[in-house]
């Protein structure tokens, strides 16, 4: 089967095509397909012709696109509705990440896919919208929220994970102030991919059924905790104090707990993601 990857570059869109590659693999980066033009974008997929279209492209940019939201709906909603239709034309499989944002946090309990959204910001709304977007117009799809994504060599928008920047900062002997009141499940992308790998030839079979699927890694902890666990793992030693999410004053709202249940992973018979401590672990060392 030929599967298309938009957004081949970023941080989930390298992982996948890392396990996939060998078969009838197409990579598309931003270089190759202009995701401002939707018409060009639907005119590209069904050229192409795809069992599958994984759009692993998005604008994170959270603080950004709350001053500013035009770049995110383009990207996040506009572009989504493109490859939809699309995929809805050539009767592909379609694949839309979104995220953990389009929950307002205010809960104390990890939240199942069934649970209402609520997105807080500008970004959180147009990730929402995409995945309405993916729903209404690709009769099949599967939506997959993750959280706290990172990757060997992060992403094109944000540069280095949060992983290598913390790293890198305390080994410049930086002090070091990371938000304390978010509570999430940080996700390697590596994990991610491989349970796609899994899914993608079982949605096509038809043997479980598409809609919304949590896909994160197992366990909880906040940003601060995450910092510190990586640096303990790595044996360096620094000066590490937690914040609150209104001293940073950061121009867009975060959910406070945004912790999701992988109900659906499994009702589909498919092995949790590992803690992500173990997930953790393995990325610094390679893994």
């Amino acid at each position: 089967m030929r599967v298309v990857i938009v957004g081949a570059a970023g941080q989930l869109g390298r992982e996948l095509a890392q396990l996939l590659r060998g078969g009838d693999l197409v990579c598309l980066t931003r270089v190759d397909l202009d995701l401002h033009d939707p018409a060009a974008v639907t005119a590209r997929l069904v050229a192409l012709a795809p069992a599958v279209v994984v759009n692993a492209a998005a604008d994170n940019r959270v603080d950004a696109a709350e001053g500013d939201p035009t770049e995110a709906i383009a990207v996040n909603a506009l572009a989504v509705a493109a490859m939809a239709h699309a995929c809805r034309t050539i009767g592909a499989f379609l694949v839309q990440p979104s995220t953990d944002y389009v929950f307002d946090g205010r809960t104390t309990t990890p939240y199942a896919e069934e649970d209402r959204p609520n997105p807080l910001g500008a970004y959180a709304r147009s990730k929402l919208a995409g995945e309405l977007l993916a729903r209404t117009l690709a009769p099949r799809c599967a939506i997959v929220r993750v959280a706290g994504l990172y990757a060997v060599g992060g992403s094109r928008t944000k540069g280095a994970s949060f992983v290598d920047r913390v790293i890198t900062r305390a080994r410049k002997g930086e002090q070091l102030r990371i938000v304390a009141d978010q509570l999430t499940a940080p996700t390697y992308a590596r994990d991610v991919a491989h349970t796609l790998a899994r899914l993608l030839p079982r949605w096509l079979r038809g043997e479980v059924p598409g809609g919304i699927y949590h896909l994160t890694n197992a366990g909880a902890c906040s940003w601060f905790d995450f910092a510190r666990t990586a640096l303990e793992l790595s044996g360096i030693t620094a000066t590490l104090e937690p914040t609150s999410t209104a001293a940073l004053a950061a121009q867009a709202p975060r959910p406070a707990y945004s912790v999701l249940a992988n109900t659906r992973l499994a009702a589909a018979g498919e092995p949790s993601l590992r803690p992500w401590q173990d997930a953790l672990a393995a990325y610094l060392a390679g893994e």
